[in-house]
Parts: structure tokens; C-alpha cells; sequence
């Protein structure tokens, strides 16, 4: 410990030697952080976001992987949403599970690396968030794929029923909850993720107008959900506090709420997603419906939706928005303007801390229709993740903080206390604060362009902010 602070006072003492000006305490107080939630979720399965085709090599995904991330960080947006379980299968290291063919190209074949530990590593050297996205019931997403011997339709398919084109690992039946509730708090157990995130997969989409073949009224389907639900959000809160559970139902709860609004799909009855009581209850941390509308239609609006959402309880719903649908045969001519303003009425609409995703990352690293662009006029500088007070309102202790001029610009240490996980510094120059940087604390040390005055916050696992330290020239 005394060579690390002979070490920063060398340092801080050289670079003022060579400057000849360094930085002293103010009382002068910057404006609040930005507070919002940006995300994109990053799907594996048929290689939607990455890796963006099977078989490539461990060196060639990591590549792909680091670009996405470096587009996200370029963007100042603080979070990814990376799907860790498409069907009973693993995109991390498992003892429970095969390795997803989505990687190798064959299920069960190891990649040759981990993934979720890379992107975890990659993602929190960028000031990234990982929330890991799990589908907890979904065996197969097509019959005609491939099962490996030790996946769930082939060591228990007593577990599992057909249905149309999908296999399904029945809720019903009290192992299979079990059994994703395991392999959801083996990886919290075992990663450093910052979320556990699930979609809006608990039972299968309608087929045929076929029912799902278990018996079972949809009231009773809600009743095994809402069970499975309730005890994701007390396991990972017991085992680890700080970590988020997020889910993404469909973005309407039921057709006709809030009035005028229309779906042919009654998520409430056919998925068994009582969404709002989760909400409600307090059973996540935030809540990502998927309105993937545009905000002028009125039997899908999406500011109406919004408002009804924001309105149903005090947790954050941070919306999923479809920027992958710019330019789509699903929507043709969507503009990229459809999608910043949507951003733009997530900032406006309703109460609780802003925040929303994007569906999804391959949309930003390829600029769909100039999204990339226009996203740094939306993004003006970086935004923390928003708190959770609910959980831990407890700040942590500021940093010890130096800074000095050097030929390059403003040389910024701080000495961190156990308890910060990321470190903002503000920066004032020609009389206006602005965010220069949120990045890890363990980085301790940053240079940022020449300014007249910066002030330092610790940010804990939670979200927490720590007193402000304030310095300016002497």
C-alpha cells in the first residue's frame, strides 16, 4: 500500500514539475450526473447480433465482440443486454448445460474461450454494463435443429412438449422451474454480471390456434409464472444484491389497456405474463416492454403505451425500441428519426428514471439508416446508470483525487474506496460542465482535454453517488 502511494505522489509530483500548474480544491458545485439506462440487447441465436455467423474462430468472435462493444462505447451509451441462454443451451462456460451450436456451429462443441467471461471483461474496461439474458423455458427454437446427448430433449425430454415448430420446457412442471432458476443463479454465482435480464418467452407464441398440450388454464399458467418470477427476484437479490433483474415482456399487457389500443396477441392470457404485477409487486428492477411501434399509430402508440407503463408502478421501465425495424420490411420507410425521438419521449413520458434498449446492437454498428449518426446528437455525453434505491440508497465514500496540466491536456488519479465501481469526472471549460468520462475505478488515472476546473464522483455497484470532489487551476 505505501509503495502504491509513494508511486501516485511521484507521478502527481512529476507531472506538476512539468506543468507547472496543478489543481486545488473549490467549492464550486457542477450539475447533477445524467442519469439513463442505454442499452442494446446483442442476441445469439441465428446469429442476429453476434457472432454474426457460426463456426468462426475463437480469435474472429472476440474480434467481432470488441467491435460491437467499442461501436457501444463510442455511442456513450453504458449497458448491453447479452443472451447467455437461447434454448437450453450455454454461450459460457457450463457443467449443467451443452455450449450453444450458435457459437461452433454444433451444440455441445466448445468455442474455444467463454464468451460471457470475455464480454464481461471487455465490456467493464469500456464502463459497459453486462446484463445477462436468459430464456428460462425454450428447448428448441426450431425441431429441424440439431440437440446434442446431454441437452434437455435428449436426457429428459419428459420435461419438454412440442409445440408447432418450437420445443418448450413446460413451466407447469415444478423441475423445469427449478432448473432454470439454477442455471440463472449458477451464472450470478459464478460471473460478474450486473443484470439477469429474460424475455418475453414463458410460453410459446400461438400456433394454429393450437393450445400449448399441458392441461392447463391460462390461470394457472400465470400462477406457475408469477411463482417462478417471484422467486428469481429474492434468489438473485440473496446471493447478490447489486445485480438488476430486468424482463421484456410484449409491449402490451393486454389488448384494450389503456384504451384504443389493439394486438392480435393477448400476452397476458397466451403467454402468461402478468407483467404488471411483477411491476407492481416490486418483482424487478426495471421493466423493458417491447414497444416496438411507431409513436403515431394509434392502436400501438407508443408515447400512449409508455404513459399507461410508467403509470402502473414506482420500479423504472426502460422500453425496448425497434431500431433494427428502420428501413425494414417490417416497417418500411421508418426513419432514423422515428428512433431518437422515441428516445426523446422516454425522457418526457411519465415518472422514474429514464432509461430504454435497443433491439438491437447490429442496428448501431451498422448505422442502419444513419441511427449511429444521429445518436450523437442524442447522446451528448455519457449518462450513468440510474440507482436503486430500493435496494441500497447508501453513498459511497469519494475518492482521494489529484490532478495536474500536462502537455497533453488534464492528467486526473484518484484512489478509490473498496466499495466505487466506476468513477465520473465533469469537466468545465470556457465557463460550461460537461461529462468528460464514467470508466472503471480500478483504472485510476485519466487524461482528459486541458479544462478549467473538474469535479469526481464514485459510483457503486448499486448505482450510488458519492459526495462531489471539486477542483480547479491554482
Amino acid at each position: 500500500m505505501f509503495r502504491h502511494l509513494l508511486r501516485f505522489a511521484t507521478f502527481l509530483l512529476l507531472s506538476a514539475l512539468a506543468s507547472g500548474q496543478s489543481y486545488a480544491p473549490v467549492n464550486e458545485r457542477p450539475p447533477a450526473l445524467a442519469r439513463e439506462f442505454r442499452g442494446a440487447w446483442v442476441a445469439c441465436i441465428y446469429n442476429l447480433d453476434w457472432p454474426t455467423s457460426k463456426g468462426q474462430s475463437a480469435a474472429a468472435q472476440q474480434a467481432e465482440l470488441r467491435t460491437l462493444l467499442d461501436k457501444v462505447a463510442s455511442l456513450r451509451m453504458n449497458a448491453v443486454v447479452f443472451q447467455v441462454r437461447p434454448h437450453c443451451d450455454a454461450v459460457y462456460a457450463s457443467n449443467n448445460e451443452p455450449w450453444s451450436p450458435w457459437l461452433s456451429g454444433t451444440m455441445g462443441r466448445s468455442p474455444g474461450y467463454d464468451p460471457l467471461a470475455f464480454c464481461i471483461r471487455e465490456a467493464h474496461a469500456r464502463g459497459i454494463e453486462v446484463h445477462a439474458w436468459f430464456n428460462p423455458f425454450r428447448a428448441l427454437a426450431n425441431t429441424s435443429h440439431q440437440a446434442s446427448s446431454n441437452h434437455v430433449t435428449r436426457s429428459a425430454p419428459g420435461l419438454t412438449k412440442r409445440y408447432g415448430t418450437v420445443v418448450w420446457c413446460d413451466p407447469g412442471i415444478p423441475e423445469n422451474r427449478s432448473r432454470a432458476l439454477s442455471t440463472i443463479l449458477d451464472v450470478v454465482r459464478r460471473y460478474d454480471v450486473d443484470g439477469v435480464h429474460l424475455d418475453d418467452y414463458f410460453y410459446p407464441y400461438p400456433s394454429g390456434g393450437q393450445a400449448f398440450p399441458d392441461g392447463k388454464s391460462p390461470t394457472q399458467r400465470r400462477a406457475n409464472i408469477d411463482s417462478f418470477v417471484s422467486n428469481l427476484y429474492g434468489s438473485v437479490k440473496k446471493q447478490k444484491p447489486w445485480v438488476r433483474v430486468g424482463i421484456s415482456p410484449f409491449g402490451i399487457w393486454q389488448p384494450g389497456v389503456p384504451s384504443g389500443i389493439e394486438a392480435s396477441l393477448n400476452s397476458y392470457e397466451q403467454l402468461a405474463c402478468d407483467s404488471r404485477k411483477w411491476l407492481k409487486n416490486g418483482w424487478v428492477d426495471y421493466l423493458a416492454p417491447q414497444l416496438y411501434w411507431r409513436i403515431s399509430p394509434q392502436k400501438q402508440s407508443f408515447p400512449n403505451l409508455l404513459q399507461w407503463w410508467r403509470s402502473q408502478g414506482s420500479r423504472p421501465v426502460w422500453p425496448g425500441i425497434a431500431t433494427a425495424r428502420i428501413n425494414s420490411s417490417e416497417d418500411p420507410g421508418r426513419p432514423a428519426s422515428e428512433i431518437t425521438n422515441q428516445i426523446d419521449l422516454t425522457r418526457q413520458i411519465g415518472k422514474n428514471w429514464n432509461g430504454h434498449i435497443h433491439w438491437s446492437a447490429r442496428s448501431l454498428v451498422t448505422n442502419r439508416g444513419g441511427i449511429a449518426t444521429r445518436l450523437a446528437s442524442t447522446y451528448t455525453q455519457p449518462a450513468a446508470v440510474p440507482p436503486m434505491p430500493w435496494i441500497n440508497n447508501r453513498a459511497p465514500n469519494p475518492p482521494g483525487v489529484s490532478a495536474v496540466l500536462t502537455e497533453n491536456g488534464t492528467a486526473v488519479s484518484w484512489i478509490p474506496d473498496a466499495s466505487a465501481a466506476k468513477i465520473a469526472v465533469q469537466a468545465k471549460t470556457g465557463g460550461t460542465w460537461r461529462t468528460a468520462a464514467i470508466v472503471p475505478a480500478s483504472r485510476k488515472s485519466l487524461t482528459i482535454p486541458r479544462a478549467d476546473a473538474i469535479a469526481i464522483t464514485a459510483l457503486d455497484r448499486y448505482g450510488n453517488a458519492s459526495p462531489v470532489k471539486t477542483l480547479g487551476i491554482r
